[in-house]
């Protein structure tokens, strides 16, 4: 986007439908993500087997998806500021793609291997939030065409076929091999392969503001009359001074539904923990663990999907869901049965393929075009300082699950008060600007 054609044009004859577009980026995310979910789901028990604690584990991956999506506060401005969308995409993918197999090295360094991990676990993860905001903006432009609902929920879709298909890869090479470095090693193949795709399809879609026509776009509020009080103006409207921070020029709504997802957040425990909890409880086999995740990965799209679906069809209030799902997920997953492990998995992933889908259609819908790189990163920065503390909440607290579910669900309950305000500052907006 951003590069060569005004916004709105006509896209050229030959160039590809934003259905092709959407499917190809769904393409290259399936495969990233079976080397980075691959490899996520043996994070738990390779820092296990480094020599880490639970709340090590907590902290270290609980981090890990802090850096994920705090640093895009500075990569979504600074992929707005320069236009180079495509640049910070190939870039945020290939350190994933460089990080990732080289895990396997980790348990030959000795003392060290727990250090080296744990790097390159946050450098993995500082990849997809170099990549994520100018991704989300290039993909939010071709789903405008198509539905944005059903464009981010089917790019999810296939984006959780990579997570289900890394584990079975990974958990495959572990029992062919008894040891945990191959599995890892093995996952260089999808980074090379998404690299590729990612190049081809910059050379034949260099642009695409093109796919989004104007009734797709975010509304911008109309300037004040003289005398109206201050919290009337719109931080969105275009007619700010020039001077004035971006961030301060997204819509208020933004900031409070943010604050809505950091709170939910929070509460969601990372499969680090689950994945520690499932070797160290004596549950599962190491070999068996990645199943766990696939099956939440599974979930992940089939959540991503239907609330995607239904928010096209019936609006934001599809989102209710996802604090009353979180709020079950640590109880049944840090449970001594296996049965009740599985059911949390699969809650948990159908919260973060809500998350990283649905949730992301609401952002596009609220703030204008220009300034989504921007309100991506922010948006992540509130993700992200959730995550970290939910990571360590988590891992501090793994030793005392009842103390940990009353947290999770009191927090569940301020989001979903939360998310009730933020729908009706979004329907009193609409209904200022109709």
């Amino acid at each position: 986007m951003g590069e060569s054609d005004p916004l709105g044009s006509a896209p050229p004859a030959r160039q590809w439908s934003a259905w092709r577009v959407v499917l190809n980026f769904g393409i290259v995310s399936l495969v990233v993500d079976l080397a980075s979910d691959g490899a996520q789901s043996l994070t738990g028990p390779l820092l296990g087997q480094l020599g880490a604690s639970a709340l090590v584990v907590g902290v270290v991956t609980g981090l890990g998806e802090a850096f994920a999506l705090s640093f895009r506060l500075i990569s979504g401005p600074w992929s707005d500021r320069t236009g180079r969308y495509w640049t910070f995409t190939i870039a945020g993918y290939a350190l994933t793609a460089v990080c990732v197999p080289l895990l396997a090295v980790t348990p030959f360094v000795g003392g060290t291997g727990l250090v080296l991990a744990s790097a390159l676990i946050l450098a993995e993860r500082t990849g997809k939030a170099i990549r994520s905001p100018a991704k989300t903006v290039l993909l939010a432009n071709a789903a405008g065409a198509v539905g944005r609902g059903r464009g981010f929920a089917v790019h999810k879709s296939l984006d959780q076929a990579g997570s289900l298909l890394g584990p079975l890869v990974v958990s495959a090479v572990i029992a062919a091999t008894t040891v945990i470095w191959p599995a890892f090693a093995v996952l260089a193949v999808p980074g090379a392969v998404a690299i590729g795709i990612l190049v081809w399809m910059r050379t034949r879609v260099p642009d695409l503001s093109v796919y989004e026509g104007s009734r797709d776009r975010a509304p911008v509020a109309a300037p004040p009359q003289a005398g109206a009080p201050e919290d009337s103006v719109d931080p969105g409207d275009p007619s700010d001074p020039a001077d004035r921070p971006a961030a301060f020029k997204l819509p208020r709504t933004f900031y409070l539904f943010a604050a809505t997802v950091g709170v939910s957040t929070v509460g969601l425990v990372s499969f680090g923990v689950i994945s520690f909890h499932l070797v160290d409880a004596g549950i599962l086999p190491l070999a068996a663990v990645p199943l766990v995740f696939a099956v939440a990965m599974g979930s992940a799209a089939i959540g991503a999907l239907a609330s995607g679906y239904a928010y096209d069809k019936l609006g934001t209030g599809v989102l209710f869901t996802l604090p009353v799902m979180i709020a079950l997920v640590p109880g049944l997953t840090l449970s001594a049965q296996l049965g009740a492990v599985i059911v949390g998995a699969v809650l948990w992933g159908m919260a973060t393929g809500i998350q990283e889908s649905t949730v992301k259609a609401l952002v596009a819908d609220l703030v204008p075009n220009g300034m989504r790189g921007t309100a991506y990163g922010i948006f992540a920065a509130f993700e992200g300082a959730a995550a970290l503390a939910g990571g360590a909440l988590a891992g501090a607290l793994y030793g005392q699950v009842p103390v940990l579910v009353a947290t999770v669900v009191a927090l569940q309950v301020a989001a979903f008060a939360l998310l009730w305000a933020t729908i009706r500052r979004q329907h009193r907006d609409a209904g200022l600007l109709a």
